[in-house]
């Protein structure tokens, strides 16, 4: 249960920085490279989708959504935020205690061959984690994450991250006293 209450929690971040995201930004850049503020919200969705369609025993095959993909704001539409919340609460109303224990969708088993729908929830909020300080930093605003989120997803982020074009960048060298929060983000590619 730790695991949907970290899921949860970062979603709340996510939807609380969309809230503060102005009309005429939606198309400026985040801090996710080649992505714009749009692009990283829609990105986001993908991931729900995945989940939601999952739940229903079919696979989503958008492919404007995940890492690395062209153009994932069209997922997010004209009003990204209710695009976004819609998402959410279609996601929301299929994650059960049943679900949890599930193989994780086809694409993630196919590189984690035991993972379960609970580690499916760990990898969203990672991304929504990171992804929520590329849009408010964006933004210029302060992003400070939950340190007992970062632990686990900088842990997880440690199994997984493959720096290939698109997805992460080369790891930034973050200054000696950079805070958990900091070292995640520079192993990650970004500077904070």
């Amino acid at each position: 249960m730790e695991t949907l209450d970290r899921y949860r929690r970062t979603q709340d971040a996510f939807d609380a920085v969309l809230a503060t995201v102005p009309p005429d930004r939606w198309d400026a850049a985040s801090a996710c490279e080649h992505w714009t503020v749009r692009d990283v919200t829609g990105h986001v969705i993908w991931g729900l989708e995945v989940l939601r369609h999952h739940a229903a025993g079919r696979e989503f095959t958008v492919e404007n959504g995940p890492a690395g993909s062209e153009k994932p704001g069209e997922l997010a539409g004209e009003d990204p935020q209710a695009a976004w919340r819609a998402a959410r609460q279609a996601a929301d109303a299929v994650v059960t205690g049943e679900l949890l224990g599930r193989p994780a969708p086809a694409w993630y088993v196919a590189n984690r061959p035991d993972a379960t729908v609970t580690d499916y929830l760990a990898l969203l909020t990672f991304d929504t984690l990171v992804h929520t300080w590329d849009i408010g930093s964006a933004l210029g605003q302060d992003v400070r994450m939950d340190p007992d989120i970062v632990a686990p997803s900088f842990s997880l982020a440690r199994l997984i991250i493959s720096r290939t074009p698109g997805t992460f960048g080369p790891r930034v060298k973050p200054p000696a006293d950079a805070d958990p929060q900091a070292r995640f983000l520079a192993f990650l590619g970004r500077s904070a």
